[in-house]
């Protein structure tokens, strides 16, 4: 039996990312676990100290609940050192079911938020 995530009053999963600092040499970044609390996006975003999301730098489909090992393909060179924010996003709003239509400050496969908190964790690339 598989068990799913954390279930807010008994409803849909609670969406979380759970990441740590890694090498992205290969072209790739990637969450151990990420809940979902509907199909969407794991949106790689550039961030710095500031933590405020930056332009979009990968993202890979998510299925409702738990999905586990997700990884996204890099569309640009990181460097090590540079700080990625992995952040779950909608698939709601665009005119495509499955295409990732998303960009900054659009409302089309935007971020999800919790209690206006962006469901996110922010890596460093090694």
């Amino acid at each position: 039996m598989i068990s799913t995530g954390v279930f807010a009053d008994g409803h849909a999963p609670v969406p979380l990312v759970e990441a740590t600092n890694q090498s992205v040499s290969n072209g790739v970044v990637s969450a151990h676990k990420v809940v979902a609390g509907e199909n969407g996006w794991l949106v790689v975003h550039r961030t710095d100290a500031e933590m405020k999301p930056g332009p979009v730098v990968g993202y890979a489909p998510l299925r409702m609940g738990d999905n586990m090992d997700v990884a996204a393909i890099l569309t640009e060179e990181i460097s090590s050192g540079e700080m990625l924010m992995l952040m779950v996003h909608a698939e709601a709003g665009g005119t495509k079911t499955g295409v990732f239509e998303y960009t900054l400050g659009a409302k089309e496969d935007g971020p999800i938020r919790i209690d206006d908190k962006l469901v996110m964790t922010v890596v460093t690339a090694q």
